[in-house]
């Protein structure tokens, strides 16, 4: 089955605020915080993303990274990684805008990008 919209999870680093604008462009975003999934490590957010079957965002590119590659390594799939540089969360949200115009969700599989 294709997946043609992506759906995102913002972990909790990443201000609520991008996702609300997100979602005023019409498309799928919830937050560590709507989920109860504040102060969970690194592993459990990708984990949880995995659940959701979407793609997370986060600032934490360093320990995310790694994550990935252990994914990775270990042949498992996640629905794909967003790296954001810290921005203020409209200039976040533009750019996040780009990407879900533009990529399906089956592309960003297993993928990784950067904002």
């Amino acid at each position: 089955m294709n997946n043609l919209f992506i759906t995102l999870y913002l972990d909790e680093d990443v201000h609520v605020l991008v996702a609300e604008l997100v979602k005023a462009k019409g498309f799928m975003t919830t937050t560590a915080r709507d989920e109860n999934q504040l102060q969970k490590s690194d592993e459990e957010q990708l984990e949880y993303a995995v659940s959701l079957k979407s793609t997370i965002v986060t600032h934490n590119r360093v320990d995310f990274e790694l994550l990935v590659q252990q994914y990775f390594e270990e042949d498992r799939e996640h629905y794909g990684v967003i790296f954001a540089v810290r921005h203020p969360p409209h200039e976040i949200a533009r750019r996040l805008l780009v990407i879900l115009n533009h990529v399906t969700a089956d592309e960003m599989k297993n993928q990784v990008r950067y904002l």
